[in-house]
């Protein structure tokens, strides 16, 4: 800040403690900024918490005909959940009929479900939100919380699932668990002549007929396996492809569990956990002949510093197989072939980038068609856009699919039949940017066919003959409608939920707004949401919080309308709802930095993890404060974060103290360093250097200003609790005041979705109405 706008500011405060004091001098009560010397004045009363506590609980269930995600049973039949008044319902449809039907005796599932649990369950209170079909239909399977479950349906009976074989876990993708042991189970040969099995470490190969076993290796070791969860055979039974393993570092985090249930003493827990910088494991593809027991070497030259290969696989004709090679440095991605006669290698597709290649979530998509590789669809921001293509695996030459200032999301089928790919994608229609649309488009790149008219958010799901697909759609001012469509053409064959949300409305609910203005460069739009209080009144000042979380993997303003969401905390508009009653406008934006626009956007946060996209953000609170005088953002601006989001939190108070005055950080990774291996190196890179540093909430932890509370879990198994702790001693030892709530034995989503939520809601609601609003919160601790 220049410092002709540093005088000004402190004109304006200065004009308006001495107004405040004039009002209080003649009885007028004002609240008072945080930052002056008033006496807090009254704020919410505990009816009004009540309120806000229990709004999600009170407002969810009065809506009918919110439809959720959707399950082919077959061709004709799907099944998805509904709500109804008081709760939801599982239907069941089928093509060409009108209504739905019961998916199941939603009582009798109740009171059998209750009973193998040992408590009551309501029939429109089900614990899930969705299940799995099962023996033709005689049986569903569902998750809950203490793992998998069972029900027949006819008669009625619910046991939990016996846990299958995991075989041997790998810590964050890429450490494989060394005290568990691998799935030993020997794997069959497509002639069914043989079987190929670990043992000691070495690869073994046994005749099925005879029952001789031979050894295709003797040199394997506790340091240097052969993997048997990676072994594939050739369609031709001649060879068999393995990945041989140098393990990483078995790197343990320790948590100390306070109060565990059923005892008094504490109990430790350990987790396996890579972080930024360990050694991961190192994998090299080994291949044996199987006629005369040869090993055939793999040259590592192409694929020198793994981060992490894909699963072997073998090509139709078993000439070639093939593996996705991620660098360390995640500058660079490729698409291996190998040939299994000689071992040699060669790379088919090759993605690099000066910053990182988005190696997340749906953005690792490849596909060998007819898996001969001939052909082979790749994901690729190449252009700068992230587009489809179609290489020619001979050649290695691309053929662009898509094209234009638009990104393709996710692919949902490839129809090798037709030679069609469907995908959904965003920012190609008019409007909001990250609206997801669906398409279809031919292996030529031509006939690209937009399949969902209707302007909103859409989920598609096609059946398993590709002939229909479900289409819901919603925006966050349009509950949410369900269509079922003719997968030809899109042409509308029936509406089939419409939601109905008057009663919700009635009750006071109303949509959040929707809001853009441009970012730091002054060009790009920003997009954010307003949520503002039930008796909100234009003619007041409100001040105002931000709920961030710049987690660049994603995206997170909301964009359908299902408000509640998985979270009943602040992160979904319920939350801010609940927030925003007690006198405050709450507001989220997604800044740059972060995920589905160009890439020169989300390069914004390469190494630069501290940045989390505030210079947009604070441009767009300063956009809505100068077109709305109710937006009071002069004292100073809350904001609070979980996980990312808590370290952005933190991070406001750091490096942008001027703007931001009040943070509520909830199971941050405030240190880059201290957090999982996989997440941190994606954004920040390999090795470790200064930029880790830079970003960091304990190297920084002197620049505090305002007021800080940190929320942990005690028994976090995402972010390392250790992370909290380094802060506050970081913090302490820089003189800093702050306050520090830890949860014994809550975890990673505590207040969230995990219990305590009302209690750690409550302490984040009292400490933004204490500090920001600057008004007095209940005695808490008085008899009631």
């Amino acid at each position: 800040m220049e410092r002709r706008e540093e005088v000004a500011v402190g004109r304006l405060r200065f004009g308006a403690v001495l107004l405040a004091c004039l009002l209080m001098c003649v009885g007028t009560v004002a609240a008072a900024a945080p930052d002056t010397p008033a006496s807090p004045g009254a704020g919410p009363d505990a009816a009004d918490y009540a309120r806000s506590l229990g709004l999600r609980e009170n407002w969810m269930y009065l809506t009918e005909g919110v439809p959720g995600a959707v399950t082919w049973v077959d061709a004709q039949r799907f099944v998805y959940r509904r709500s109804v008044r008081g709760g939801f319902e599982f239907v069941e449809r089928r093509v060409g009929e009108e209504g739905a039907r019961p998916a199941f005796d939603h009582a009798a599932l109740a009171r059998a479900l209750g009973q193998a649990r040992g408590e009551t369950i309501a029939p429109l209170r089900l614990p899930f939100a969705g299940f799995q079909s099962v023996d033709e239909g005689r049986m569903i399977e569902f998750q809950l919380d203490d793992g998998r479950w069972r029900c027949t349906l006819a008669p009625v009976s619910c046991e939990k699932s016996v846990a299958a074989t995991r075989g041997q876990p790998r810590a964050w993708g890429v450490v494989r668990d060394l005290t568990v042991l691998a799935d030993g189970t020997p794997k069959l040969s497509p002639d069914g002549r043989y079987e190929a099995f670990v043992e000691n470490h070495n690869l073994m190969l046994r005749q099925r007929d005879s029952g001789e076993v031979r050894t295709l290796s003797d040199d394997g070791s506790a340091r240097d396996f052969h993997d048997p969860q990676s072994l594939v055979w050739s369609p031709d039974s001649r060879r068999v492809a393995i990945y041989r393993v140098k393990p990483g570092s078995q790197r343990k985090v320790f948590r100390v569990e306070s109060a565990p249930a059923g005892q008094l003493h504490t109990h430790l827990q350990s987790q396996l956990y890579p972080k930024p910088g360990d050694a991961v494991d190192i994998e090299t593809p080994v291949l044996f002949d199987i006629e005369n027991g040869s090993r055939i070497e793999v040259d590592n030259a192409l694929f020198p510093l793994p981060y992490q290969l894909s699963p072997l696989y073998f090509r139709a004709d078993g000439a070639t197989l093939a593996f996705r090679y991620v660098e360390r440095s995640r500058k660079r991605v490729r698409l291996i072939e190998i040939d299994a006669e000689s071992g040699k290698t060669r790379s088919v597709i090759e993605e690099t980038a000066d910053t990182f290649v988005n190696d997340w979530w749906h953005r690792s998509f490849f596909h060998d068609v007819g898996r001969r590789g001939e052909e082979i669809l790749w994901m690729s921001e190449r252009d700068g856009w992230n587009h489809l293509y179609l290489f020619d695996g001979k050649t290695g030459q691309p053929r662009q699919l898509t094209r234009g200032e638009w990104v393709v999301r996710q692919v949902l089928r490839v129809d090798e039949e037709r030679r069609e790919v469907w995908f959904a994608a965003s920012g190609r229609e008019p409007g909001d940017p990250y609206l997801q649309h669906v398409y279809r488009v031919d292996f030529d790149g031509e006939n690209l066919l937009h399949l969902t008219p209707d302007h909103g958010w859409h989920e598609v799901v096609l059946s398993p003959d590709g002939l229909h697909y479900t289409d819901t759609w919603s925006r966050i001012d349009q509950p949410d409608v369900m269509q079922l469509r003719d997968a030809r053409d899109g042409r509308l064959l029936a509406t089939l939920e419409q939601a109905d949300v008057s009663a919700l409305t009635a009750a006071g609910y109303r949509p959040p707004e929707a809001f853009v203005a441009p970012g730091r460069d002054g060009v790009t739009p920003i997009h954010g949401i307003i949520v503002r209080p039930a008796d909100y009144d234009p003619a007041r000042r409100y001040r105002v919080i931000e709920n961030i979380y710049a987690g660049p993997h994603d995206a997170f303003v909301p964009k359908t309308w299902w408000p509640f969401g998985y979270h009943s905390g602040g992160d979904k508009p319920i939350g801010m709802q609940a927030l925003a009653d007690l006198g405050f406008i709450v507001v989220q934006i997604d800044g740059m930095g972060t995920m589905h626009r160009s890439k020169a956007f989300h390069d914004v946060a390469w190494k630069n993890l501290g940045d989390a996209g505030f210079p947009d953000r604070i441009a767009w609170h300063r956009a809505l404060a100068a077109r709305d005088s109710s937006y009071d953002i002069e004292g100073g601006i809350g904001i609070y974060g979980a996980s990312a989001g808590g370290q952005n939190a933190l991070s406001a108070l750091l490096f942008h103290g001027d703007v931001y005055s009040v943070a509520v950080g909830m199971n941050g990774c405030y240190d880059n360093r201290m957090d999982k291996l996989s997440w941190n190196e994606q954004w920040m890179g390999w090795p470790v250097d200064e930029s880790y540093a830079r970003a960091s909430g304990v190297d920084n932890a002197h620049r505090l200003q305002g007021q800080l509370l940190m929320i942990l879990g005690e028994q976090d198994a995402n972010v390392d609790p250790a992370s909290t702790y380094q802060v506050a001693d970081a913090l302490i030892r820089a003189g800093k005041d702050f306050d520090l709530l830890v949860v014994p034995g809550g975890g990673h989503a505590v207040g969230r979705s995990e219990e305590p939520i009302d209690y750690v809601h409550r302490r984040m609601f009292d400490f933004f109405v204490r500090h920001l609003m600057g008004a007095k919160t209940p005695d808490w601790n008085k008899p009631q």
